[in-house]
């Protein structure tokens, strides 16, 4: 039997045998079609090839694309697990021709793959084409042998494709297998077409137009080809059975969850095993392209598939998470095909562990309450919505699982009350936001974010897609356009900017439409949380609310802004490591190729600390280990020992960081586990270096660590050894030698120094210096010697030297030094012998001189004061009234 695996490899290797490039599948978030809410067709990645708008180095390729139908206009939601082929999951394998081939050779290689790789019988199969087209049924007839009779030709849409209203478009041709007359059902277009005897396994698509206006059909210049083949139907009839939940696939799934429930898949039972083992995929697969539960857009189609896989677990009497447990089966059956499963299991895992205990909760609560809100009522009576709307808003319990659970009993909800209660809920909240003393221009924010949602963030898988315009700002109020030159704000859909939060600065970049006009997207703002806004300039206009856009984040400074950020992390770790386990982060910056690190700490970090902090980060660097990301609640995220974010406001759900590996931990344990919502690298190797470059201090108790990341380090590291080799150079020595030579160069200048000291002191009190009245020689005021001097180009500091060695050269009296600088001013000290400090005191003597140097005041001890003043030319005039001062002492004495 043909297994499911093999039979994609197969698929893939017949067209890559034939020249056709084997392109991975695109995340179930589509990129580039911002009107998609999934991935739900092979074609989708290649939208813009088939319009022209991008090329590809290769005209042919060959994909198995992962697609989920579960919202909007594709929803089979409801009706998976109760019909053989309904999927909110499914693999679509397909072959494409961008202006290569076309009808003839499409139609031939797929009958030769259904008829000579597969080995389907021919007259099994029966083919529908498009009433009008002639030529593909002419091909089916030259090529396959095939009959009028099994050329169906339909004259409905159902056989002729369009992209939308406008673009790409073109008949199709499909192909059925007939299953036998044992299976209820009709050819496709008779009235029991839709029962399961014939079933369409290949659809193949001629993409010959382009639909200018919806009036106005024209011929394509490169006619091109789409098909697309569901491998879970393909595999159904390879392996010999109608109904896709008996594959091998599914069968392994479905045995899972009977082991995980220990309840058989029998019976009416049977259909919760097929809705767990459908639901596990598409929960596991939308996780690990990035779609995390919420209460908006993908992240709330999301919730409701994995609750309604959860509520089917509970009907099976599970009273605790079980689902969880079926991710590392699912892993093992996909995850050659989609290694992205191995990559994000542990988020899997995690994601699902942490809804489904939140929801056994919340299901077993909402359950008892609703039973007894509703213990009055009958059959066909209804609940009020005032009571549906209290279970939703106060305990959590959704308006359709009340719904579901109140079918069977025959119970209708009044969702129209339920609807009126959300609303004045709704104007409350207004009121209450009003009152809160917001600035009033920021209501536009609060109006937006209650219009349009909470905006998808596809930032963490990627930094190009497409949006739509939602709303467009300028001057703090909403405008329908914005015109070349306007500075404004855009909001779009969906997004990969990455809007300023937790210290990680915003994306900058393009936002473009489809006529080119361009917003120079200078920073990103994240408003009330979850609206994230685009503030620059329109380089080109106009742009216009509407309009679909090509995202272009800054893919450079994005890539130096996650190296950053990991690096905060890897740094906060080694600081607990290398200081202790009261680091706690206070703040942080975090910037393309730089961050700041603020955190608790008493003193100063010494250069031994900050040498090891940065060689324990740089070692996690070079482990290149994998950067992890998992989904669980706050509380068991700290039990597993993450950080907090300092300041960080944090939801029932985290998202939890990890990487490195703790050395010598024999459990394995990550190095850095944190509570983070930023963006980050893949691998810890992509950080590339951490240099640290500056510690200090901000407040007291806290510190700060300054570094460089990735490019921005070596830079760094770079100009500091150029400064090194030229500083070597002056120096006239080798760079490995230049501290010692710098030391010897030191220790010469303070020898010099000392030296030019000393001759400055002999200079200065050898002979007699040019001064007024004799100043430069010994004079006698009464019968006490006074040695005055005035001099120059001596420091201030080496004054009282002077001082000292005439006091020693009089032996006892008065010595009185006045210094002239090159600015003009003046120093002063005037110093006593001991045996005379009884009688004179040298502070009232230097005040004396000072003012004479238009100076106040002087300070110091009886021995020995200083004092200075702006008129170093009225040095001698200091001297003299020091004499005076000193005759006057002299006398009272």
């Amino acid at each position: 039997m043909a297994r499911v695996n093999d039979i994609r490899s197969t698929f893939l290797d017949f067209f890559a045998k034939r020249d056709h490039e084997i392109v991975p599948s695109s995340p179930l978030v589509p990129r580039n079609d911002p009107t998609l809410m999934f991935t739900n067709a092979g074609m989708v990645q290649f939208k813009n090839v088939f319009t022209g708008a991008e090329t590809r180095p290769y005209n042919r390729a060959v994909t198995s694309q992962k697609c989920v139908r579960a919202g909007g206009k594709h929803n089979d939601l409801d009706n998976v697990g109760y019909t053989a082929r309904h999927h909110t999951f499914f693999e679509m394998l397909g072959n494409f021709s961008f202006g290569d081939y076309f009808k003839d050779v499409a139609i031939e290689l797929a009958w030769e793959l259904v008829t000579k790789e597969f080995g389907l019988a021919p007259k099994r199969l029966l083919v529908t084409v498009y009433a009008e087209d002639d030529y593909a049924a002419d091909c089916w007839k030259k090529i396959a042998g095939l009959p009028d009779s099994k050329i169906l030709r339909i004259a409905s849409s159902d056989n002729f494709w369009a992209m939308g209203e406008t673009g790409p478009c073109g008949p199709c041709s499909e192909i059925f297998f007939d299953h036998g007359e044992h299976i209820p059902g009709g050819p496709p277009g008779s009235p029991d077409e839709d029962g399961d005897r014939f079933i369409e396994i290949w659809n193949l698509v001629f993409m010959q137009y382009d639909q200018v206006t919806p009036d106005k059909r024209v011929e394509l210049p490169h006619p091109s080809i789409d098909t697309g083949m569901g491998l879970e139907r393909i595999a159904a009839v390879l392996q010999g059975t109608h109904d896709n939940y008996h594959t091998d696939l599914f069968q392994t799934l479905i045995k899972a969850s009977e082991e995980v429930t220990g309840v058989p898949a029998r019976g009416e039972k049977e259909v919760s095993h097929r809705v767990i083992a459908d639901h596990l995929r598409a929960t596991s697969f939308l996780i690990a392209d990035g779609v995390l539960p919420s209460n908006e857009g993908r992240g709330y189609v999301l919730r409701r598939i994995m609750r309604r896989a959860m509520r089917h677990a509970h009907m099976l009497g599970a009273r605790e998470p079980v689902i969880y447990k079926l991710v590392s089966v699912l892993a093992r059956e996909m995850g050659q095909a989609y290694p992205e499963l191995h990559r994000a299991e542990a988020l899997i895992t995690e994601t699902l562990k942490l809804e489904e205990g939140r929801f056994m909760r919340t299901l077993d609560r909402g359950m008892q309450l609703l039973r007894e809100e509703t213990s009055s009522l009958t059959s066909g009576d209804t609940l009020s919505g005032e009571t549906a709307f209290k279970l939703y808003d106060t305990y959590g319990f959704p308006l359709d699982l009340t719904q579901d659970a109140l079918k069977t009993r025959g119970i209708a909800v009044d969702t129209d009350g339920f609807q009126a209660a959300m609303e004045r809920q709704k104007a409350e909240a207004r009121k209450a936001w009003a009152g809160s003393g917001e600035a009033a221009t920021d209501k536009v924010w609060f109006d937006l974010h209650e219009e349009l949602g909470a905006t998808e963030f596809l930032g963490y898988g990627t930094e190009r897609a497409e949006g739509e315009i939602t709303a467009l700002i300028k001057n703090g109020k909403r405008v329908k356009q914005l015109r070349k030159g306007d500075s404004g704000v855009v909001i779009t859909n969906q997004t990969p900017f990455y809007g300023e939060a937790g210290g990680q600065v915003g994306d900058k970049g393009q936002v473009i439409n489809t006529k080119g006009a361009t917003l120079r997207v200078d920073d990103t703002q994240k408003k009330l949380g979850d609206l994230i806004c685009h503030y620059g300039v329109v380089e080109r206009g106009p742009l216009r609310v509407g309009d679909q856009v090509h995202l272009y984040v800054d893919q450079q400074r994005r890539a130096a802004t996650r190296r950053s950020h990991s690096a905060t992390h890897l740094i906060h770790q080694a600081l607990r490591l290398v200081l202790g386990d009261h680091v706690a982060q206070k703040g942080s910056l975090v910037e393309p190729g730089r961050l700041r690190f603020d955190f608790s700490h008493p003193k100063p970090i010494t250069d031994e600390e900050l040498r090891q902090i940065e060689d324990i980060a740089n070692a996690i660097v070079l482990q290149n280990d994998a950067v992890t990301t998992r989904l669980m609640s706050v509380d068991e995220a700290i039990e597993q020992g993450a950080l907090a974010l300092f300041g960080e406001k944090y939801g029932e759900e985290v998202r939890v960081v990890a990487m490195g590996r703790a050395e010598g931990d024999r459990e394995e344990k990550p190095f850095s586990i944190e509570l983070c919502g930023g963006t980050h690298v893949a691998r810890t190797g992509d950080i590339g270096l951490i240099a640290i470059v500056s510690e200090s201090a901000v407040s007291a108790g806290v510190r700060r660590i300054e570094a460089l990341t990735g490019d921005a380090a070596r830079a760094y590291l770079r100009e500091r050894d150029r400064e090194v080799r030229e500083a070597a150079e002056v120096l006239k020595t080798q760079p490995d030698e230049i501290l010692e030579r710098i030391q010897n160069l030191v220790e010469e200048r303070r020898k010099l120094s000392r030296e030019l000291a000393e001759a400055r002191k002999k200079l200065a009190l050898g002979g007699a210096a040019a001064g007024a009245n004799g100043s430069g020689a010994v004079r006698e005021v009464g019968r006490v010697k006074m040695l005055g001097r005035t001099v120059e180009g001596i420091p201030p500091k080496e004054l009282r030297g002077l001082v000292d060695d005439g006091k020693r050269q009089i032996g006892s009296g008065v010595v009185a030094i006045v210094g002239k600088g090159e600015d003009g001013k003046a120093g002063l000290v005037v110093g006593v012998t001991d045996d005379l400090t009884d009688e004179y005191d040298a502070v009232e003597l230097v005040r004396a001189g000072a003012e004479a140097l238009g100076g106040k005041g002087g300070g110091g001890r009886r021995d020995m004061a200083q004092a200075g003043g702006p008129d170093g030319s009225r040095a001698d005039e200091a001297l003299d009234a020091i004499e005076k001062r000193l005759k006057q002492e002299t006398v009272g004495a």
